[in-house]
């Protein structure tokens, strides 16, 4: 998997020129999504089968600073999965030196259009297979 790339931009950052803390919540968001589609499993498709995969918990541990203009990597990995609840762990590295910026994890549950949970074993196996061939491989 191609880690997500992003660049850090002013509008992110506060009167020291440092990352907003609350961006990288936003970071982990994309890099899901991109990881997702990464997979096979596109976030609009699932969307489009009427299952949506709400945030239940969000956690972010922080190592060193991110300033304007830095090019980070985050690296988003399937922690955990059993066809209703998803945990996903995301690593934020800085690009040039590999050095850990953060990191953290979100976790997920699958709910249909009328907001029920849902199994994905149940109502989208293809896509239940694809997050647990990643779940055992560890990717």
């Amino acid at each position: 998997m191609k880690p997500f790339e992003w660049k850090a931009q002013y509008y992110e950052t506060d009167q020291m020129g440092i990352v907003h803390h609350s961006n990288y919540i936003r970071w982990f968001e994309s890099a899901r999504i991109d990881f997702m589609a990464q997979m096979g499993i596109p976030y609009e498709k699932m969307e489009e089968a009427g299952i949506i995969s709400p945030v239940l918990t969000v956690s972010c541990q922080y190592r060193k600073m991110t300033h304007f203009g830095d090019t980070v990597e985050i690296v988003p990995s399937v922690k955990a999965y059993n066809g209703i609840r998803l945990v996903i762990s995301y690593m934020i590295r800085q690009k040039e030196t590999g050095e850990v910026i953060a990191d953290g994890e979100t976790s997920h549950c699958f709910l249909n259009r009328e907001g029920k949970i849902v199994s994905l074993k149940k109502v989208l196996p293809e896509t239940h297979a694809v997050f647990e061939a990643y779940t055992e491989k560890g990717k």
